[in-house]
């Protein structure tokens, strides 16, 4: 069965889900126009996932995406978050941010049975994880209204690990990808391998449909996953300057910059390494810091002062998430950058 019959798309073509920085607008567009649009769900609370699911069937009656974190959170590590608190010290005090003002709170949260009572009602078509999976009872529930199921896989290690568990099809996310790595199996960096090598040897490792994800810009990127031998190809940090996302002003401005021809594997925004432009804090504390807590806890005093600094302007504390290609981020309707890229399924 091919990709696009799997999942009742026109165009093997999917949009990368990216939280905090798109809504159900970019995931409408996208499906609208043949591909598979994806509504990152991980940083949503119930009622505001309950409204992007009610805008999206209320929009398209195309097939859809919703993403959930598979990670397991971490337990509390007092003395940890009191040495991450000390190293941002100097940039609280330089911003005039109070640290008592820092949230407290699980963060971000993994898909959890909550969750799946609230997938239950609208009964999306095709569900993705990233992370892993979550627990053979949480993926039976999604199984049962006839959801295809997805995962990122980083690794061939990973990639089997995932169609052993029964998944409908592999996202090789390549090192190039833009966000958090999909890495679950280790945490080893040096496993972390490019777009083109892993697929091709994911290929070969899987049965079911491999999906490429990662520095794929534009048809020709496109062109190249297919000829390695993936089904179709995901495609996420091309969608940030699209007006039915929600990035930033400065995030935009640093995408259309020389700044995003450098881009580092970091943690100091959230605990796990991603993919995102180098900026001051990346520079000065990383990109990888030892300070940093556990995914996701590394996330709530930084985002404190991201506040701070974008209030004036500056993105010296933001997580300018982007993929190493940034050369295909085009200030156009997602609808007709996706028929762009498409041109790359047939060629």
């Amino acid at each position: 069965m091919s990709l696009t019959e799997l999942l009742g798309i026109s165009v093997p073509l999917l949009q990368a889900p990216m939280a905090g920085v798109q809504g159900s607008a970019l995931a409408i567009a996208v499906s609208n126009a043949g591909g598979l649009g994806a509504l990152p769900c991980a940083m949503l609370a119930p009622d505001a996932l309950r409204k992007e699911l009610a805008a999206i069937r209320a929009q398209t009656d195309r097939p859809f995406n919703v993403n959930f974190f598979c990670h397991t959170p971490p337990q509390a590590d007092v003395a940890r978050d009191a040495g991450w608190r000390a190293r941002l010290a100097p940039y609280f005090a330089e911003l005039g941010a109070d640290p008592a003002s820092i949230p407290t709170g699980p963060g971000r949260l993994p898909f959890n049975a909550e969750a799946a009572d609230l997938l239950a009602e609208f009964r999306p078509p095709v569900v993705s994880f990233h992370f892993g999976l979550p627990s053979p009872e949480l993926l039976q529930r999604v199984r049962a209204w006839g959801a295809r199921v997805l995962s990122s896989a980083t690794t061939v290690e990973e990639a089997r690990w995932l169609e052993e568990r029964g998944v409908d099809a592999v996202i090789a996310q390549g090192s190039e990808a833009g966000g958090h790595r999909g890495m679950f199996l280790s945490q080893d960096l040096n496993t972390q391998i490019g777009t083109l090598a892993l697929v091709r040897q994911v290929v070969e490792a899987v049965k079911v449909p491999v999906i490429a994800a990662g520095g794929i810009a534009d048809a020709r990127g496109v062109a190249a996953a297919m000829a390695m031998g993936a089904a179709g190809a995901q495609v996420g940090t091309a969608y940030l300057l699209c007006p039915e996302a929600t990035t930033s002003a400065l995030h935009r401005q640093a995408l259309g910059s020389e700044a995003a021809r450098v881009t580092v594997l970091t943690n100091v925004f959230t605990g796990r390494p991603a993919r995102g432009i180098v900026n001051r804090v990346v520079r000065e504390l990383g990109p990888m810091s030892d300070a940093a807590p556990a995914f996701p806890q590394a996330a709530p005093a930084m985002g404190v002062l991201r506040a701070k600094a974008e209030a004036m302007g500056r993105s010296d504390f933001s997580p300018l998430w982007s993929g190493q290609n940034a050369s295909g981020c085009k200030e156009i309707p997602a609808a007709d950058l996706t028929r762009e890229l498409a041109r790359g399924c047939a060629a």
